[in-house]
């Protein structure tokens, strides 16, 4: 009896590890998470503020919104298109809404989608942790759609034909300026 339910857990397992894996790389976008270090330096090289809008494309497990909306004060969207990445940043969102921090709550959403059907006019800073052959798709869509002012954060991938306003080399951000 202790058997079959060892092996319907490990199916479950396989299940959800092929669904956390494949789904976001049949989009081209592998999940890997980043260090709080470097997401609070792409944040602080943004001069992101308390009360403007940020969207995550890609965001993953929710862990750029927490701390935008916790340590900046901003409101953060997520868009990731990982269900069980969707599911663990729900998670932590609900969460961190149950144990406030300085007025947090209700700051950070994540939306269960694909980020290149989302409209981003009401953008002041958008957060990418993408690939160079996803920056090369998504630069059409940010310079129709972010307004004047906007701004554009890359970890480790830069926009080809777009001149970063800052380059952080340490820990390989790009900011651009809309």
């Amino acid at each position: 009896m202790i058997s079959y339910w060892l092996i319907g857990l490990g199916l479950v397992f396989l299940l959800v590890s092929v669904v956390w894996l494949v789904v976001p790389a049949l989009y081209g976008v592998p999940w890997v998470p980043t260090r709080e270090a470097r997401i609070r330096r792409a944040l602080q090289l943004a001069k992101l503020q308390p009360g403007e809008s940020l969207y995550d494309l890609g965001a993953g497990d929710g862990r750029v919104l927490l701390m935008a909306a916790k340590e900046f004060g901003a409101q953060a969207v997520g868009i990731e298109i990982g269900p069980v990445q969707c599911a663990l940043g729900w998670l932590r969102i609900w969460m961190s809404r149950h144990r406030p921090h300085k007025g947090s709550r209700h700051r950070a959403r994540l939306r269960c989608g694909n980020f290149y059907k989302v409209d981003l006019h009401d953008a002041d800073v958008v957060f990418v942790y993408l690939t160079s052959s996803q920056t090369s798709r998504l630069a059409e869509k940010l310079a129709k759609e972010l307004r004047p002012g906007a701004r554009v954060v890359s970890i480790a991938a830069d926009f080809p034909g777009w001149q970063p306003s800052q380059v952080d080399r340490e820990y390989l951000i790009f900011l651009y300026q809309n």
